[in-house]
């Protein structure tokens, strides 16, 4: 099936791209979250006609992400935790506490921009990617410090 992409889906491909699917996906995932409509003649004439004007906000958003990625990556996020023996966590820290982290030093960033595959469940210092947009991207650093 053939569907045009209303925004960047992960291993698919860009917005504005016109992509051939699996009908499954496509209906399952891609239209039923709004993510593409179907390539229809009239969808892709449609589409093209605002071409520019995507253009032109996409190349805004990406200068902004790109300024943001600069600030932010300068910040070192810390936190406090409760460990038990061999400096295990008790908990974990997690996206949201990194979003919340980022938030009260005055950066408002979607929880689906950090790129944490898996919670942090030990103390030491990792290196987080915020991935703001496909070309923009940057590391911030998070310390974990144990509490006992």
């Amino acid at each position: 099936m053939r569907v045009i992409l209303k925004t960047d889906v992960e291993s698919v491909g860009r917005a504005g791209d016109v992509k051939d699917v699996a009908r499954g996906f496509a209906r399952n995932y891609l239209l039923a979250r709004d993510l593409a409509i179907e390539a229809t003649p009239s969808a892709i004439a449609w589409y093209e006609k605002g071409a520019e004007r995507r253009k032109k906000t996409l190349e805004k958003r990406l200068g902004e992400a790109k300024s943001v990625c600069e600030k932010v990556s300068s910040v070192k996020l810390s936190f406090s935790r409760q460990v038990g023996e061999g400096d295990k966590l008790f908990g974990s820290v997690g996206k949201s506490d990194i979003q919340k982290s980022l938030k009260a030093s005055g950066y408002d960033i979607d929880k689906d921009a950090i790129q944490l595959p898996a919670p942090i469940k030990e103390v030491g210092d990792f290196d987080v990617e915020l991935r703001l947009a496909p070309d923009a991207a940057a590391k911030i650093k998070v310390s974990v410090v144990a509490r006992r």
